[in-house]
């Protein structure tokens, strides 16, 4: 049987990987099932993007209510985005990047995924990188 944070850590990964469109599609249907999501898009050289990836994944967090506006709320979604960004930045480091940043909650379980596509030359790489955090209710 699969674990919520194993679930939430999929619906997270879905949110980073889909399209504009299906991206409302997916608010819409976790919405009815209790789960909050979002989304953002990120891009730029992942050396000087990091700080704008953190505040680009707690605003989006604060904005869509996954979280409130306090300490451990806050704390949790940038550790989790921190773990994902720890996965991701050695394929990155010094190259540019676009792609995205997929949020999931439900209950005490908050996911971050990135996923970003990495410009080099004429060959793009992929990369994804996941973390997980427990809130309090």
């Amino acid at each position: 049987m699969e674990s919520n944070s194993t679930r939430v850590a999929k619906i997270a990964t879905k949110m980073a990987i889909c399209d504009r469109h299906e991206e409302e599609q997916l608010k819409k249907y976790y919405s009815e099932k209790g789960i909050k999501v979002t989304a953002v898009n990120i891009g730029g050289n992942i050396n000087s993007s990091i700080t704008k990836i953190l505040e680009s994944a707690l605003v989006a967090a604060k904005r869509n209510e996954l979280i409130r506006e306090e300490h451990l709320h806050e704390g949790a979604v940038i550790g989790a985005t921190r773990d994902a960004i720890m996965q991701i930045a050695n394929r990155a480091n010094g190259l540019n990047v676009g792609g995205k940043i997929g949020i999931a909650k439900r209950g005490e379980h908050i996911s971050v995924c990135i996923f970003l596509n990495i410009g080099l030359l004429h060959l793009d790489e992929v990369v994804i990188g996941i973390g997980h955090r427990s809130l309090p209710q």
